[in-house]
């Protein structure tokens, strides 16, 4: 199980002291806990409680000239791989689902790329309240953030239905769950998106890769516990939560970016990025301005960083995306052997609604000696099961080489 940076946020409500046993499970597990408390979450269980607890300071305020000298809320938010809030009261939901900054908690999980996890418990006539579900379905909607419970049973107010609180040990236990992935404790570097290779100060040569499976993919790669660095061409589109990218525009860029990742440490390299094969040899100093008769431009090839990864000595285990137009199959399979790949994804990317721009996508893997086909879906389906299957073959091979 991989050990996680938890930040838990602790709000106003009678299951506040359910917390404190929480953060002991989560300690016994050997995870890192760190406790932010609301105000009102401090009328019921006091800060030395959870100090005790977690061998932590614990922060009640946004505005402590102390830890703020700083930036301390900042570095709380880019400390925890998860933000867990348990008990959420039905303030505290509705704050975060309008985007609120009012406190340090709401803060903390505007300025986080990490998931965010909130546990919520309140009477049930709240939790029934059309507004507090209105609430709910906005969360519900975020891909950042995940609703675990209500529970139903006894209230301490007497009521009985849904509002209480999960149990601290099924959330311990949940927590444990999303840590304990196909892919945890392995170091995952994807490349994404395309390039852009200048020819003068205004123009350049690249491609319609939108980024949209190499995104999806790191997401999902993400939630299977790898740790994930995503070298990322020029895209519009968010980082998925803890994930970290390295922005780069050129070819070149993209190789040395990538180089460097899988130097800081790499178990498995998945290339899903468009790179230009070709750049202008020189790039105009000013904007070319548009004359009578042709243009010419001399090209030069690219470095192939696909290859450059896989063909290193004690190369990681490298997966290639291939993106055709005519004889998939026989492509995907050449460029293979070719870069020496462990895998190879293929689709065609002249099928209308799928590949490039598209949300949806449709693929054929290939390894040395197999093939699996995923019908058209969603980027972000067929992201979660290519990750459990570059998974299991990547297992596959780290047990043969280790029985070596």
């Amino acid at each position: 199980m991989v050990q996680k940076r938890i930040l838990l946020g602790v709000t106003g409500g009678i299951a506040a002291y359910k917390s404190a046993e929480l953060v002991r499970l989560l300690k016994k597990s050997g995870h890192a806990v760190r406790v932010v408390m609301t105000r009102g979450a401090e009328a019921f269980v006091t800060p030395l409680t959870f100090q005790a607890l977690s061998g932590e300071p614990v922060r009640t305020s946004l505005l402590d000239p102390e830890a703020e000298a700083g930036m301390g809320h900042i570095e709380l938010a880019k400390w925890a791989d998860t933000v867990l809030v348990a008990p959420a009261s039905a303030d505290f939901l509705a704050r975060l689902a309008q985007g609120m900054a009012d406190d340090l908690l709401t803060t903390l999980c505007c300025a986080t790329e990490a998931p965010i996890v909130v546990a919520p418990a309140m009477n049930q006539a709240m939790w029934r309240n059309r507004r507090t579900q209105r609430n709910v379905a906005l969360l519900a909607e975020d891909p950042q953030v995940t609703l675990w419970g209500p529970d139903q049973g006894e209230q301490a107010c007497g009521d009985t239905g849904p509002g209480r609180m999960l149990e601290p040990q099924e959330l311990a236990d949940r927590l444990n769950a999303c840590a304990e992935g196909p892919l945890s404790g392995v170091r995952l570097v994807i490349t994404a998106g395309p390039t852009r290779e200048p020819i003068d100060p205004v123009r350049y040569i690249s491609n319609h890769s939108s980024g949209k499976m190499g995104y999806a993919l790191a997401a999902a790669a993400r939630a299977a516990g790898a740790e994930v660095t995503l070298v990322s061409g020029p895209v519009n589109l968010e980082a998925p939560a803890a994930v970290r990218r390295v922005s780069v525009v050129t070819a070149e860029d993209m190789l040395a970016a990538a180089g460097l990742a899988v130097d800081q440490g790499c178990d498995i390299f998945i290339a899903t990025a468009a790179v230009a094969d070709y750049r202008p040899t020189t790039c105009a100093d000013q904007k070319i301005k548009k004359t009578a008769g042709e243009l010419s431009l001399a090209l030069v090839r690219n470095p192939d960083t696909l290859a450059t990864i896989a063909g290193r000595a004690n190369a990681p285990f490298t997966v290639g995306f291939a993106a055709e137009t005519t004889d998939v199959a026989r492509y995907a399979n050449d460029k293979m052997q070719r870069k020496h790949l462990n895998m190879i994804v293929a689709n065609d990317v002249s099928r209308p609604g799928l590949g490039f721009n598209s949300d949806d996508n449709a693929v054929t893997v290939f390894w040395p000696g197999g093939q699996q086909a995923f019908a058209p879906q969603s980027k972000t389906l067929l992201a979660e099961q290519l990750v459990a299957l570059i998974a299991d073959h990547y297992q596959t091979v780290r047990s043969n080489t280790t029985q070596q």
